[in-house]
């Protein structure tokens, strides 16, 4: 179905999305109104759909937080226009209003809309909470540009087991953007060989914070960080090293020992389905599969080999706290 999407500032916007809001959120599925209009609304541009004849069918909001993300938020449809397109026009229309802006979209779901969510590149990333009564998860797109790329040949863009495509990267930003999305998704495990822990690619802040929420996350999280050379590590302070000195049982680093076989291209795998493959250690070239266990077991395989032989690092074990 076509439908167009005109945006708005609160202050402009028309009465009929707060009708549509109404009626969606406060009456059928009876939030508080105290709950419904709040402060964010302000801040917050407002997106109206409409079908060619201008009948408003669906409304969203979409805002920045102080970290940079953008947050879409109070999407609905009216009960009669459900089932025709138009959340899906909706939300792909925000995605790509934020992608040019944004490094990470997040909005928070209701449990059954999940599957809509994830069709257009987004991942839940939190546990179950209430929210007005209603069971959410908070779901995120942690490469918002690349998903409104693929939206028109990808069925689950980005999503681990079920994006079924391999991506190709030729350069940095697209590297980190596909290596962010897939260790985001971890449920057990991260396991990472590379010649070492370059700075640019691995000491960031987005990346550190994602294999420290996989490292909290339960007693089975693991990660494996296995390199050729710690001295960068010794001379510079690196935040996974930091990381890895407080969460010593959840995330262990070995160096190669070169007296046995060891792998070519470096690489990263994300529990029993992910895998980011460079070509060459020293350049950003490669390619990404959300969903390929066969090549995963086979990785694994070779990288457990070289992780029984591989050694402590003994200058990093003495480094002060």
């Amino acid at each position: 179905m076509t439908v167009r999407i005109r945006k708005y500032s609160w202050q402009l916007a028309p009465g009929h999305i707060r009708d549509i809001r109404q009626r969606v959120f406060i009456e059928e599925q009876q939030i508080p109104p105290e709950l419904e209009w709040d402060e964010t609304d302000e801040i917050a541009d407002h997106f109206l759909a409409v079908l060619p004849d201008n009948t408003p069918v669906g409304v969203a909001r979409l805002f920045s937080s102080l970290d940079e993300t953008a947050h879409i938020g109070r999407m609905a449809i009216l009960p009669e226009h459900r089932g025709k397109g138009i959340g899906e026009a909706l939300l792909r229309h925000l995605l790509a209003e934020a992608a040019g802006q944004y490094d990470e979209v997040r909005l928070s779901a209701q449990e059954h809309a999940i599957p809509f969510y994830q069709r257009s590149g987004f991942h839940v990333c939190s546990d179950v909470y209430d929210d007005a009564g209603i069971p959410h998860y908070d779901m995120r797109c942690l490469a918002p540009e690349l998903a409104v790329a693929a939206l028109e040949e990808r069925d689950h863009p980005l999503l681990l087991e079920e994006d079924r495509q391999s991506w190709r990267f030729e350069n940095e930003t697209r590297m980190l953007a596909l290596m962010d999305s897939l260790a985001g998704q971890a449920g057990q495990r991260i396991w990472l060989y590379d010649r070492l822990l370059e700075h640019d690619l691995y000491d960031r802040f987005r990346f550190r914070e994602l294999i420290s929420a996989l490292a909290r996350r339960h007693r089975l999280s693991e990660v494996r960080l296995l390199i050729h050379d710690d001295k960068p590590l010794v001379k510079r302070r690196h935040q996974l090293v930091e990381l890895m000195r407080r969460l010593p049982s959840r995330i262990e680093l070995k160096l190669v020992n070169d007296d046995y076989p060891v792998e070519d291209q470096p690489f990263m795998l994300i529990d029993r389905e992910g895998v980011l493959y460079r070509h060459d250690f020293y350049k950003p070239e490669g390619f990404c599969n959300f969903s390929d266990s066969g090549r995963v077991k086979l990785l694994s395989e070779a990288f457990q080999r070289m992780w029984d032989v591989g050694r402590s690092s003994l200058e990093l074990r003495q480094l002060p706290l």
